[in-house]
């Protein structure tokens, strides 16, 4: 009883809470751009691959320009560029966005472990600027709460704001309701003047931003500038999982993104009494059941539906 007392604690401590916040958050970001597009009526499964170039292309830019904010700015640069590139086959060659998705994360892993192995050669990057971690003065003697919320990356709280202003912008305003309007019933939004095109354009563009700001906080806040093959770790599907489970409301998002983040964080720490091979596979099999929730519940609600009539 002691030896699981000791687990418990061990486990379940602030620690694992400051942790779970730093685990969402790449993945809080990338859903809400997945909420976006989502919306606008285009399933993006690309997003995996979006948030590898952000990583990459952020460690790149620190490098080159010795500065944390050059790096984000051309993490946020080829965010424009490939949400161009994918509003381009998906919106105006109205090709399958399953697909060109797919595409477009065989694409990210190939260029990136070619661009890494050719620039900073097969051991990755590592060491370069990096996001500062915000200590607010005087909050992390505030028992429980501050050593929880205190000492993160900038983006940790941006996303907060970040979830705020886009749930604004879906729900609250004119812009929102031509997005949503643009997925559900574009010949409307059409019959109005308004060209759902240029909504499902806006939303792969400020997806790709989102989903390389999420890269960039991966390899320049997270992991204090470094970048390795394949980092992204199907970040972005889970964050596809989330935007699901959530119906595309960016604030459940992000609870489902926090949802992940714990059961990451536990299975980070559960290493050091079970092997890393099980506790891996933790985050990924609540995503799995989480999918598998959506479904169930998707079926149920129509089967009452189908009942009524």
């Amino acid at each position: 009883m002691d030896d699981f007392g000791l687990l418990f604690n061990t486990v379940f401590s602030t620690g694992l809470f400051n942790e779970m916040l730093r685990r969402a958050t790449p993945v809080a970001i990338a859903a809400i751009g997945g909420a976006l597009t989502q919306h606008a009526g285009i399933m993006n499964i690309g997003m995996d691959g979006m948030i590898l170039m952000g990583a990459f292309f952020g460690v790149l830019g620190s490098s080159i320009f010795g500065s944390t904010w050059a790096g984000l700015g051309l993490a946020i640069l080829v965010g424009v560029l490939v949400g161009l590139f994918f509003g381009l086959f998906v919106v105006k060659f109205k090709s399958d966005e399953f697909i060109i998705g797919t595409a477009l994360n065989t694409f990210a892993v190939g260029l990136t472990s070619f661009l890494s192995r050719s620039i900073f050669g097969t051991q990755g990057a590592k060491g370069y600027p990096s996001l500062p971690n915000i200590s607010i003065p005087g909050f992390d003697k505030v028992p429980v709460l501050g050593p929880i919320l205190n000492g993160h990356s900038l983006f940790v709280y941006l996303t907060w704001l970040l979830v705020l202003g886009f749930f604004f912008y879906i729900y609250r305003t004119p812009q929102g309701f031509w997005l949503r309007a643009a997925g559900e019933k574009p010949e409307t939004l059409r019959t109005a003047g308004i060209s759902p095109d240029k909504m499902k354009w806006t939303a792969s563009i400020l997806c790709g931003v989102l989903c390389c700001i999420a890269g960039a906080h991966l390899s320049l806040g997270y992991l204090n500038g470094t970048f390795a093959e394949k980092m992204s770790n199907s970040r972005g599907y889970i964050a596809f999982a989330c935007v699901i489970f959530a119906a595309s409301n960016p604030a459940k998002a992000y609870l489902a993104a926090l949802m992940f983040g714990f059961f990451d964080a536990i299975g980070l720490r559960l290493q050091a009494y079970i092997s890393s091979d099980l506790t891996s596979i933790i985050p990924y099999a609540i995503t799995i059941i989480m999918m598998t929730y959506v479904v169930v519940n998707t079926r149920r609600k129509r089967e009452k539906i189908h009942r009524k009539v």
